[in-house]
């Protein structure tokens, strides 16, 4: 066989593999539900009164995933660790949060982040040390000047970015608690997105009571993360160009400019 005969051979065979990935692909999407769990969690996702879903990880998920490549998505809340426990033994297919070396031993998920969280350093109001919190840049900070953190359970991001550098840690299950446990002097801080974070303190009461100190020191940068034995990880490839495309053509910055 010429060279010429070879460089054809292996076009064809680009080609042909190409078509059956682009039919395995379409056969998904015209076929299949990608079942979401997620937590309660305004104004990241959650549901009205009347069930409507709303929030802007819902409006950029569902812009994705059910206008623009046509995949019907179906929502079910729970609290965070058992959002992932249910995705763990396959009653639902994906979660919407930060890859971590443990998450990526049981699902795939994309290059690039979906959306980049700015995390800012909440403390309660009379602290003693409030002036010194505020100063604060860094997370080995906090360590060094032996401040604690106020997390939920299952926040993997604070364990690998936060616990593991030797922060003491007090935990709780219920993302609202949080914030009570930090009204009530119970942890100096709390690393929070502010627009997610003043909801529930203004639902518990206590926004007199608490103090964002407008440091933010660090990002958390949000993924879709589908179970690896999923048939719908296929999908993971076009929905990271999805997220680019509504990047470049204004889409997500407009989602955001309704509730940021």
């Amino acid at each position: 066989m010429s060279a010429l005969e070879m460089i054809l051979a292996k076009a064809k065979l680009l080609a042909l593999s190409a078509a059956v990935l682009f039919s395995v692909s379409s056969a998904v999407n015209a076929q299949s539900t990608l079942r979401i769990a997620y937590p309660t969690f305004p104004p990241f996702h959650w549901a009205k009164a009347n069930g409507e879903m709303t929030g802007f990880f819902y409006e950029i998920i569902n812009e994705a995933l059910q206008k623009r490549m046509g995949l019907k998505v179906v929502w079910t809340a729970y609290p965070w660790p058992r959002c992932q426990e249910n995705l763990k033994i396959g009653k639902e297919d994906a979660i919407m949060t930060v890859p971590t070396a443990e998450r990526a031993t049981y699902t795939f998920t994309h290059n690039d982040p979906f959306y980049e969280k700015p995390l800012n350093l909440f403390t309660y109001a009379d602290h003693l040390r409030i002036a010194e919190i505020e100063q604060i840049k860094t997370i080995e900070e906090l360590r060094e000047r032996g401040f604690s953190v106020i997390t939920y359970s299952g926040n993997s991001w604070h364990k690998e970015n936060v616990q593991s550098l030797g922060v003491k840690t007090f935990e709780t299950s219920y993302l609202e608690n949080v914030w009570k446990m930090l009204a009530e002097k119970r942890g100096d801080t709390v690393i929070e997105w502010p627009p997610g974070a003043w909801p529930d303190i203004q639902n518990i009461g206590a926004s007199s009571q608490i103090v964002d100190t407008k440091a933010t020191i660090a990002a958390m940068p949000f993924h879709l993360l589908i179970r690896k034995d999923s048939p719908l990880a296929s999908i993971l490839q076009e929905f990271n160009e999805t997220i680019k495309k509504m990047r470049r053509d204004g889409t997500i910055e407009l989602i955001l400019s309704k509730y940021t």
